[in-house]
């Protein structure tokens, strides 16, 4: 597969000299899903991580990162913010506030920082899969350096599925 056009995400790490690597993988329209994606490339879904932008009632937007089959649960996403009531960006707002687009939204180089919160299963892999900026490349990387880079907090950010 031909190397796509470098993405904020990857000149960022590449510029601040964080070790990464890119993985592309076959896009298909039908299917956008995290799950999908891991079940395609031979990845273990707990170690591969969507970013869902949110807006908070009081605090303003900000980015949760968590294991791409996992649900969000709100009521912790809010506490772990410090906000009373937490909700997602309506699809549309996406691409203006970020510079990405649904399926290729990366925690790493978006138009403004916002305050991210990242799962904390997230250190629990030596590596984690993470989108490249772009769909089709994901960006394989140490937890620690991400959130490192990108100033993360750890948090619990998932439903119980009790």
């Amino acid at each position: 597969m031909a190397t796509q056009a470098k993405t904020n995400a990857i000149r960022l790490l590449e510029s601040a000299g964080i070790p990464f690597e890119t993985v592309e993988y076959e896009v298909d329209e039908s299917d956008l899903s995290g799950g999908h994606i891991a079940e395609q490339m031979g990845a273990a879904p707990e170690s591969m991580f969507k970013t869902l932008v949110m807006k908070g009632e009081k605090k303003g937007f900000f980015v949760c990162c968590l294991p791409v089959a996992d649900e969000l649960d709100l009521k912790k996403v809010a506490k772990a913010f410090g906000d009373k009531k937490v909700d997602l960006i309506p699809m549309k707002d996406l691409k203006d506030l970020t510079g990405y687009i649904r399926g290729g939204c990366s925690p790493v180089g978006m138009k403004k920082k916002f305050p991210t919160l990242i799962d904390e299963t997230a250190t629990l892999f030596d590596e984690i899969l993470i989108n490249a900026g772009v769909r089709g490349t994901m960006l394989r990387i140490a937890p620690s350096d991400l959130i490192r880079f990108v100033e993360a907090t750890e948090a619990d950010l998932v439903k119980s599925p009790f």
